[in-house]
């Protein structure tokens, strides 16, 4: 098969959460684990860093990736969904895993694909580990694609795990309590390895201290420890300073990534970067601050708070749910624009009631959708969104949105294209 090929099998063949929703989600890691002794476990050759949570751990996870590449380490990261190309899921150093590769690893297990038939999800976790085990990487950071307990990923034993915050998303499989929710995102937390927690809540805390009390796991809230002070944008980047609880110590770190949640997000990858000192990493002050200036030159991350255009200011993030919509606002609260233009759409399993309930009422609105079967069609958002007071017209893709935004606003104006992964991803630019 050729590369495109190749990816249409994986794409069309196996169960896929992007296209179907639920039914893609395996409740066990059985497939997992069969494919990964086909393999010979090869996610047991490598070290590595595992990254739960709501929102934040794909930001947490390409901070710490170009973290550990500027120190020097061979580094892996395995990331998802991805927003153009699928080869972004899995990179080495911030490169992306060659097409030769994708081709022959599906080919090698092809017998294994037509006889356990595993998700889409859990071939790409074992082309991953298959991946890094092969290239020999010092570490890899491994995100969690959803859950934790039951999530593909979980059959690693890293050096830390991170859980970067907990919030309602997915409760149609996780549960639809915070509780219920920080119980599987908790599954990540392993017996004498230490985890972060980025942010806690009164419903959440409690199952995390359990969880690590159950299983001897040392447990190390990163509020506890060290606090984002001041934060200030300069030159599209965010200054942040930080002082440490425990010492007279501040540092000002300067984040490629500019949304001011990552002031959240910077703390548990601070702490994250203290244990693995402790454990004989060698990280030092001067490769943080120089890994947290260019996260997305090192490691390619996009969709968080990504401004693609000025004049008016034209800016791509993938908030999706309700803690994400809520960071995405503070955003814009303290962004100076003349007038706001939202391009939305979403999947047919978010919460899109809640979701629109938040939103702002007097800015100008343009409902699409992405050209996935799981997309919510542009009618209905535009049908549900009337309930709440919001008004918009309806466009077949979000770049004729796009281009209608831009044909209406001033060079001082704020358009924002938020909501599904899937469509921010389809915006040319």
């Amino acid at each position: 098969m050729t590369y495109q090929q190749t990816l249409d099998y994986l794409f069309e063949k196996l169960p896929m959460y992007s296209r179907i929703g639920a039914a893609a989600y395996k409740e066990d890691l059985d497939n997992t684990i069969q494919l990964c002794n086909t393999l010979g476990n090869p996610h047991t050759s490598f070290k590595t860093i595992h990254v739960a949570g709501t929102n934040g751990k794909g930001s947490v996870s390409h901070m710490l990736a170009a973290v550990l590449q500027t120190a020097g380490y061979k580094t892996g990261l395995y990331t998802s969904p991805h927003l153009k190309d699928f080869r972004e899921r899995i990179k080495i150093n911030g490169e992306m895993i060659p097409e030769s590769f994708v081709i022959d690893f599906t080919k090698r297990i092809q017998l294994q694909i037509e006889t356990i038939e595993p998700s889409f999800f859990e071939i790409t976790v074992a082309m991953a580990f298959d991946y890094f085990a092969k290239e020999k990487v010092d570490i890899a950071i491994i995100e969690v694609g959803l859950g934790g307990r039951l999530d593909s990923t979980n059959i690693i034993t890293p050096e830390v795990a991170v859980i970067t915050n907990i919030g309602f998303d997915h409760m149609n499989m996780l549960g639809n309590t915070l509780a219920k929710i920080a119980f599987e995102k908790a599954g990540i937390i392993k017996p004498g390895i230490p985890v972060v927690i980025g942010e806690t809540l009164p419903e959440t805390l409690p199952v995390f201290e359990q969880k690590a009390k159950e299983v001897n796991a040392p447990l190390y809230l990163a509020a506890q420890h060290r606090q984002a002070l001041n934060w200030k944008w300069e030159h599209h980047e965010l200054v942040v300073e930080v002082a440490d609880k425990h010492s007279s110590d501040h540092h000002v770190y300067q984040l490629d990534l500019p949304g001011i949640y990552q002031t959240k997000n910077v703390l548990a990858v601070l702490q994250t970067c203290t244990l693995l000192q402790q454990k004989g990493w060698k990280i030092n002050d001067a490769v943080i601050h120089e890994a947290l200036k260019n996260t997305k030159k090192l490691t390619g991350l996009h969709g968080r708070w990504e401004i693609i255009h000025h004049s008016p200011t034209v800016v791509l993030d993938v908030a999706h749910n309700e803690a994400g919509i809520y960071q995405l606002l503070e955003q814009i609260e303290v962004t100076d624009y003349h007038q706001l233009h939202l391009i939305t759409g979403f999947v047919k399993d978010k919460e899109v009631d809640t979701i629109l309930s938040l939103l702002p009422k007097t800015a100008n609105y343009y409902f699409t959708q992405a050209h996935i079967s799981r997309a919510l069609d542009a009618d209905s958002l535009q049908a549900t969104a009337i309930n709440y007071n919001i008004q918009g017209k309806i466009y077949s893709n979000v770049n004729d949105a796009l281009k209608e935004a831009k044909t209406k606003a001033t060079k001082n104006d704020l358009i924002v294209v938020f909501g599904s992964v899937f469509l921010v991803a389809e915006v040319i630019h």
